[in-house]
């Protein structure tokens, strides 16, 4: 059973549905996702860390849940490092800096020029308080010095719909679902919030180019709970690793918007996804910690 936290239709739930059935394939087992959303990822995270150490129970999660939760929840009821070992670096999804078409910054310069004249007054909206977007409006203020406004609201929907039409000027937007705005020109893609371009966006110019060290991508990847047998862990690992060579797999992630991670050849190692894990717990606990954002 491979357990998604968050609810059917997401990004993650699609990726999820993805790479079971494929990690089925390759592993001559039937898989089936199962869907455990609430407290920000945390009940299906917790559900995981609990379950029996034999194999049969995955988490497929992002990193706003593993990275990010334990930094923002006084309980989040799991230890992300401890309780966890990692299998597979998925890929990852960045977020879209997004300015409504009247908006007078048409560049990120000129939106970094224009909060500096005019501080605390440029306002910019997230799906709640300690929401990844919310977050990379924080690190922005603070790698770039300036002190956009946020502005929380209860999910995604209501804060889109009120920045498509123009109550606010700004918004980061993950790239899936809101590319079909970009390409409709209902909203104007000022920066990709990754270090680097997105192939999926490459006339978007990445906030890293602007702002050095600023990188804001959502990761995905794939865990297990810590204790599993040796043998366990080598199938398992050798599983994804035939997974994400695959090209028809690499194919539909890939029109998911998903910047997959590393190559058929060169794949990303658990070692390596543990370091990333550790760096981002890391780099987002202080971020939270300065945007005072918490939940109960």
């Amino acid at each position: 059973m491979l357990v998604v936290p968050q609810a059917a239709g997401g990004t993650n739930d699609i990726v999820g549905r993805i790479v079971a059935q494929k990690l089925g394939e390759k592993l001559s087992v039937g898989t089936v996702v199962e869907n455990r959303p609430g407290a920000g990822g945390n009940i299906g995270t917790q559900a995981v860390a609990k379950a029996a150490r034999d194999g049969h129970t995955l988490l497929m999660t992002i990193s706003s849940s593993q990275a990010i939760n334990p930094a923002l929840y006084k309980s989040p009821g799991f230890d992300p490092v401890g309780d966890f070992t990692p299998v597979s670096m998925i890929g990852a999804v960045p977020n879209v800096l997004l300015a409504h078409p009247s908006f007078p910054a048409r560049t990120v310069p000129e939106l970094l020029a224009l909060a500096r004249s005019k501080p605390g007054e440029l306002q910019y909206a997230s799906a709640g308080n300690g929401t990844l977007n919310h977050l990379l409006g924080e690190m922005l203020n603070q790698m770039a010095g300036v002190q956009l406004q946020h502005v929380p609201y209860k999910g995604v929907a209501p804060a889109l719909n009120d920045v498509l039409g123009g109550q606010l000027p700004l918004l980061f937007g993950s790239l899936p679902s809101t590319l079909q705005y970009i390409k409709s020109g209902k909203l104007r893609a000022l920066a990709v919030s990754s270090a680097a371009r997105s192939p999926v966006l490459p006339d978007v110019p990445s906030l890293g180019e602007f702002v050095p060290g600023y990188n804001g991508t959502l990761w995905i990847a794939l865990f297990v709970p810590r204790g599993l047998s040796p043998a366990v862990m080598s199938r398992l690992r050798e599983g994804m690793q035939q997974a994400m060579a695959d090209k028809d797999m690499r194919t539909q992630l890939q029109a998911q918007g998903v910047e997959l991670a590393g190559t058929p050849e060169r794949q990303v190692t658990p070692d390596e996804l543990a370091a990333v894990l550790r760096q981002d717990i890391a780099k987002w606990a202080q971020i939270v910690k300065t945007s005072g954002a918490t939940v109960n």
